[in-house]
């Protein structure tokens, strides 16, 4: 196993890193006061390719490996995981299914535009009544011959005011169950589809996440991605895909959280010397630094598979859980190292922290997590 990275992926990470630093942080705490969308930043990370970073070029896309997309998403999310989560979503649930699902005139049509950071798009499969049970679709969409009547609506989407493009998860025949589920593209501004009020979240608070709201919207047929039936299956295997974006936010929230306690306890100062010099707080770095690590390898594991066209449902879900569970612990660790001050907002931490909750709850709950690894695991002990 050869875990040195190629002078092209030290490259893009440098670039990340260097626009994390210059672009996003600046303004960062404002706009997570604000619950403001951080439209140029994000108009720039298309700019620089970080929109479709694993596309084919023919299609406007970087054509990347997904090593250099976990890089890139750590970066991002050390700073700014609201921006790194439209960066995920982007890449992984809309142009990553397109990609590899969509017919050529879509792609043409759709993903184009979406990998080159034109436009942004949105992932429509969660309801209020079907969250973790993906399979219970009350959104429904009628065959009406030429095209499909939807109806119902689709609630935490991410991006959901800000997309142009949306990918919409929708039952066509009830009877089938998950066999007769669809994937639908559906424009901004079809008549009868609504967007509703922004949500007021306690981290991520840049992102826009919002409800859809659907009332005979008229698709046309071609806008179905696959065959009949097909998307309970495409939803899922974008899912997997997507779960190594939200591994590598968490792996960066943790990281950024580390990175700014190791430097406060290197300059604070308690009983006469660095707080670095005491136990305490050496040995809270030492598990805050293994985990990390710990958690990057499984983010790169589950990368290297997916570019080797391996199944990578068992290793994204372990990257996933874990990942997550390391952002909870240590940004929780972070503002007990900086004592009073990381509970303000100026040293970033606090942020952090609330950050981190959500990526153990979206693309699949932690728990949702282990019932995929469980499975797994008792399907190849056989």
């Amino acid at each position: 196993m050869n875990f040195n990275l190629s002078e092209e992926q030290l490259m893009i990470q440098q670039a990340a890193r260097d626009f994390a630093q210059t672009e996003l942080l600046p303004g960062v705490i404002e706009r997570d006061n604000q619950q403001r969308f951080p439209h140029e930043q994000v108009k720039k990370m298309g700019q620089l390719g970080f929109l479709g970073m694993m596309v084919d070029p023919k299609y406007g896309g970087a054509g990347m490996d997904s090593i250099s997309y976990v890089l890139a998403i750590e970066e991002i999310a050390k700073v700014d995981a609201s921006a790194a989560v439209v960066m995920s979503v982007n890449n992984s649930l809309v142009c990553a299914g397109m990609e590899k699902f969509c017919n050529e005139e879509q792609k043409l049509k759709y993903l184009q535009p979406l990998a080159s950071g034109e436009v942004i798009g949105a992932f429509a499969l969660s309801e209020p009544e079907a969250g973790s049970d993906a399979t219970s679709q009350q959104t429904t969409a009628v065959d009406m011959g030429d095209y499909y009547l939807l109806n119902g609506t689709k609630n935490w989407i991410t991006n959901g005011g800000n997309a142009t493009y949306y990918i919409v998860i929708a039952q066509t025949d009830p009877e089938k169950k998950h066999k007769g589920i669809n994937a639908f593209i559906v424009e901004k501004g079809w008549e009868g589809f609504a967007i509703g009020p922004k949500e007021d979240k306690l981290g991520i608070r840049g992102s826009d996440t919002h409800s859809l709201l659907f009332t005979d919207v008229k698709v046309p047929k071609e806008n179905r991605i696959g065959e009949d039936g097909f998307g309970f299956n495409f939803a899922m295997a974008v899912l997997n895909g997507g779960r190594i974006g939200i591994a590598s936010q968490a792996l960066g929230i943790a990281s950024g959280a580390y990175e700014l306690s190791l430097k406060y306890a290197q300059v604070r100062k308690a009983f006469k010397t660095e707080i670095i010099n005491h136990q305490a707080i050496a040995f809270k770095l030492a598990d805050m630094a293994t985990s990390i690590m710990a958690a990057r390898m499984l983010c790169y594991k589950a990368a290297v598979e997916k570019d080797e066209g391996k199944d990578i449902s068992e290793i994204g879900a372990m990257a996933k859980l874990y990942a997550s569970q390391v952002a909870m612990d240590v940004s929780i660790e972070a503002v007990q190292i900086h004592g009073g001050y990381g509970y303000v907002k100026e040293y970033h931490v606090e942020r952090m922290m609330r950050d981190a909750k959500i990526t153990q709850i979206y693309e699949g709950t932690s728990e949702i997590q282990k019932i995929v690894i469980s499975r797994s695991i008792v399907k190849n002990s056989k």
